[in-house]
């Protein structure tokens, strides 16, 4: 169903979609220290569980809510592009891959006020203690606000506002940390105004339309407003307020928002915090402290997380299919025909592992896709494993990719090991010790033997013929999904 364009592009009219699609269970009465996590790391064990909000939380004001568990369902990801429900997981690839052949653009529009600003403070009345944020994990060092957020900047040079979804934890009433990898676009404005001499203007806002802070999370190019691409991802324009101390674009409709500024050198300890690769790999460093001048949010308003942790997870899920897009994508851009699928597999993080199905057209076909792959931008990060197989293969099925390597991989011939390539210090594999910012990934060419295809034995499978006659007289007897 497409989106309702004349309902508020907010979270609330997304949660009232999902409690009518039957996608959102209530929990009541779990604590933020270790029950809210811990409740959320069982669910997400498994993709296609409900979403969760928590209501009731011990110690804070009735109506103080926490949403998680948001993108663990292909269904609940379709639904808010505009997608029908019965969208499937390669459907939703396709998707991405046709929007980067002609991303639109719809900027945001300005708004004198919103819903955001039910509840204002400044000076001392600030207190971002009042908000139920949880301890995500039992080893987390602390309170992190910002996983499913939008951390705003604007480019002291040109202009342009960026958002991304870096990490944010918050430390006191009046203070916070931001952790923004270098190389991120958010790390490049920062260190601007640094070198300036000047504080970096900075807001951070939880609790959107779950389209606005996807978008946080994606490979926007550099120098291009992720408000623009996110207007015409949903086809409607986000209306924003200017922030009342930076002038930053806040979505007028968000739940919570706060604004300051980030000091040269001021810097406070921050983490560690369970990250996308399962693992504590980042530990606890000093990180840029925001010193906060204004605190906004809706009455009873909702914090959203997105939580990193042992893959799959809601981190990880939703930008899986958004990269196998991406990739797919940039594969074809390079001259590379007939890519009929790309995954993402959610157990790799979405970075770890990709399964790319082609037609084969030529000797070397296969290898030259994977190795592409394992290298493009949009797949480069941070990956470990490509594997190609041919285009019988469903990419997004495991146990059809494992079939594959089993079956038509020679390792003699069929395995390539690259070195030297882009990694981050989460990857706890990644090297050299003083860096850690390097890793070796491993190309494996799963198809038939370009010179042995004609003569390959038969797979032993009933026709689609069949399938179809079946799926007709004997409906009710169909397995889900069939």
């Amino acid at each position: 169903m497409p989106l309702d364009e004349t309902q508020p592009l907010d979270l609330r009219s997304w949660l009232a979609r999902m409690e009518a699609m039957g996608e959102l269970k209530h929990v009541k009465g779990a604590d933020r220290e270790n029950e809210i996590g811990g409740m959320l790391d069982i669910y997400m064990r498994k993709m296609g569980r409900p979403a969760l909000l928590f209501e009731d939380i011990p110690g804070y004001k009735p109506g103080f809510r926490v949403l998680a568990n948001i993108f663990t369902s292909v269904k609940r990801i379709a639904v808010t592009m505009g997608l029908p429900e019965s969208t499937t997981e390669i459907d939703l690839v396709r998707f991405w891959r046709e929007y980067f052949k002609g991303a639109p653009m719809i900027a945001p529009t300005t708004v004198n006020t919103g819903s955001v600003l039910e509840n204002k403070f400044t000076g001392n009345d600030i207190n971002l203690l009042t908000i139920p944020t949880p301890r995500w994990h039992e080893g987390d060092g602390g309170y992190y606000i910002g996983t499913g957020c939008m951390v705003i900047m604007k480019d002291p040079d040109s202009g342009w506002i960026n958002y991304g979804a870096y990490r944010v934890q918050v430390h006191d009433k009046k203070v916070a940390s931001v952790m923004a990898s270098k190389g991120k676009h958010g790390n490049i404005i920062m260190r601007k105004y640094h070198e300036r001499g000047e504080p970096c203007p900075i807001a951070v806002v939880v609790g959107v339309h779950p389209g606005l802070f996807s978008v946080a999370g994606f490979e926007i190019p550099y120098g291009k407003n992720e408000y623009d691409a996110v207007g015409g991802l949903l086809k409607q324009s986000v209306k924003v307020i200017q922030g009342p101390q930076t002038g930053l674009p806040i979505p007028a409709d968000a739940e919570i928002a706060f604004e300051g500024y980030v000091h040269k050198d001021d810097l406070i300890e921050e983490g560690p915090l369970g990250e996308w690769t399962g693992y504590y790999a980042g530990g606890t460093k000093m990180e840029p402290a925001i010193r906060v001048e204004t605190f906004m949010h809706r009455h009873d308003p909702i914090l959203t997380g997105v939580l990193p942790a042992v893959p799959p997870n809601d981190d990880t899920f939703y930008r899986g299919t958004y990269r196998a897009g991406a990739v797919w994508h940039e594969i074809e851009a390079a001259g590379v025909p007939e890519v009929k699928g790309v995954w993402s597999h959610e157990a790799g993080g979405s970075r770890m592992w990709l399964t790319v199905s082609i037609k084969q057209m030529y000797g070397g076909h296969s290898k030259q896709a994977g190795i592409i792959a394992s290298q493009c931008h949009a797949g480069a990060y941070a990956n470990r494993v490509v594997v190609v197989v041919d285009d019988d293969i469903n990419p997004a099925d495991m146990d059809q990719v494992v079939w594959a390597i089993c079956t038509r991989c020679d390792p003699r011939e069929g395995v390539e090991i690259l070195k030297g390539c882009w990694s981050t210090s989460l990857d706890p594999m990644a090297y050299p010790p003083d860096q850690r910012n390097l890793n070796a990934r491993m190309v494996i060419d799963a198809c038939k033997p370009w010179n042995r295809v004609k003569e390959w034995p038969a797979t032993v499978r009933s026709s689609k013929g069949l399938d179809d006659q079946l799926r007709a007289k004997f409906p009710d007897l169909m397995p889900p999904g069939f």
